[in-house]
């Protein structure tokens, strides 16, 4: 009996050891990870932001403390950590479980690893309607797949890409680096906005609003007369339009939008509502 224990004792030892060194080996291959430009990814291969490109993203997207910042695609963490250096809560949704764990150890010595945080997750099923800046490095296709729910986010959701569009949906604004210091060189600017379509009420007439994402159609008719509306472009929830000389200016807020309205000199006050006068 006593041998008997004495064997059982030595297996469990043995086992011990080897569990252990296979745990210390695996930390180590991971602290030795390192990522290959193109290697294979879900959706797409992997190759970094420059960082001049991840800076000017930000800029671009006017990040500060007060924000949220959601990189899709997170890659080895550069964007995450330089939202995190400026203040901002952020947060990497990435598939690669390497590239997360790579992510947290880059965050953590270059000391912000309490603002950046990094999840792995398929972005297809990951919830990123809290973030009020959305940053991207993926293809067109896949940011087509995401437009609906990116057409969804807050009015005013920032929409930050490296070099790949969304259609149609033209961007607010684009810069360009120095095409011969990188192959990625662009970065696009969208501003999510409100939803008007439809027929809004005013005291004295009625808008009827036709949109294709942040520009706007449509006429005002007072009475028996139509005007049309030129110039119109939503950013955010803030609206502006001109009916037969007379500049609009507004902000959205759900059912209801109000602001000023000049003509020559003069400037007054206007508000409408949809569905109800």
């Amino acid at each position: 009996m006593k041998s008997s224990g004495l064997v059982n004792r030595s297996l469990f030892v043995l086992f011990l050891l080897i569990f252990t060194s296979a745990l210390f080996a695996q930390q180590v291959n991971d602290r030795n990870y390192k990522p290959q430009v193109g290697q294979e990814g879900k959706d797409v291969v992997w190759v970094p932001t420059p960082q001049e490109l991840v800076d000017k993203m930000l800029e671009l997207a006017g990040v500060t403390s007060e924000d949220y910042v959601i990189d899709l695609g997170s890659g080895d963490g550069r964007t995450v950590i330089s939202a995190a250096k400026l203040g901002a809560r952020a947060l990497g949704i990435e598939y690669n479980p390497d590239m997360v764990e790579l992510s947290k150890r880059n965050a953590e010595k270059q000391g912000v690893g309490d603002k950046a945080r990094f999840i792995c997750a398929d972005l297809f099923e990951s919830d990123f309607s809290e973030a009020t800046v959305v940053t991207m490095f993926l293809l067109k296709d896949i940011n087509m797949r995401l437009r609906p729910r990116i057409l969804d986010l807050k009015p005013g959701t920032r929409i930050v890409s490296n070099t790949f569009d969304m259609g149609e949906w033209e961007a607010d604004q684009k810069v360009k680096l120095d095409k011969n210091r990188h192959t990625w060189n662009t970065a696009l600017l969208w501003i999510v906005p409100a939803k008007i379509e439809g027929t809004w009420k005013m005291k004295n007439g009625e808008l009827t609003f036709r949109q294709e994402f942040q520009v706007v159609y449509g006429s005002l008719t007072i009475g028996d007369n139509s005007y049309d509306i030129s110039g119109g472009k939503l950013n955010g929830n803030e609206i502006i339009f001109t009916v037969n000389g007379e500049i609009y200016k507004g902000r959205v807020s759900g059912n209801k939008m109000k602001g000023t309205v000049t003509t020559g000199v003069n400037v007054s006050n206007w508000n409408a509502s949809r569905g109800k006068s």
